[in-house]
């Protein structure tokens, strides 16, 4: 497979990785002014909420795109000592658990998603919604889904080449 076929995923974890930044951004600005604000007894209404949906945000844009660079937590010191080919395969069989994990994970939150918005249930304080915040962190989680398989297919030719 060429790499022209993972060109849209990682535009699209581009575009993930911009909105988690500005959500991580907004969420910094909106605890500043609501730490300011209740110093001057003017809390802004509702702010707690929307920095739980803004953390949720950033976590579901952020998994595609630290998947992609590696830069998840792992625990090396052992796997280091063998062989190339043997790490590959240690990789690949952890990348395969993941994807079973968040296939998983991935069609579950759609299904939450979809009872949610069928309920209408919404946030407690502002009355926001929460299905919106769901379908985004399921379609992050996709994302990832397809992040994880790529790596897969990646590792299985460089287990080709050694």
């Amino acid at each position: 497979m060429s790499n022209n076929i993972w060109k849209p995923l990682d535009k699209f974890s581009d575009i993930l990785k911009i909105i988690g930044a500005i959500s991580l951004s907004g969420m910094m600005f909106l605890t500043v002014v609501d730490v300011i604000g209740r110093y001057f007894r003017h809390p802004i209404f509702g702010s707690v909420e929307i920095v739980g949906f803004l953390a949720t945000i950033v976590i579901a844009t952020a998994l595609p795109y630290t998947h992609k660079m590696d830069g998840h937590v792992g625990v090396e010191i052992l796997v280091r000592l063998l062989s190339k080919k043997t790490q590959l395969w240690i990789r690949i069989c952890t990348q395969l658990l993941s994807l079973i994990l968040f296939v998983l994970i991935t069609w579950q939150m759609f299904l939450y998603a979809h009872d949610i918005h069928k309920t209408g249930e919404v946030s407690m304080n502002l009355e926001f919604p929460i299905y919106y915040i769901v379908y985004l962190l399921a379609f992050g989680l996709l994302a990832f889904t397809a992040t994880i398989i790529e790596s897969i297919i990646l590792n299985l030719k460089q287990l080709r080449e050694v």
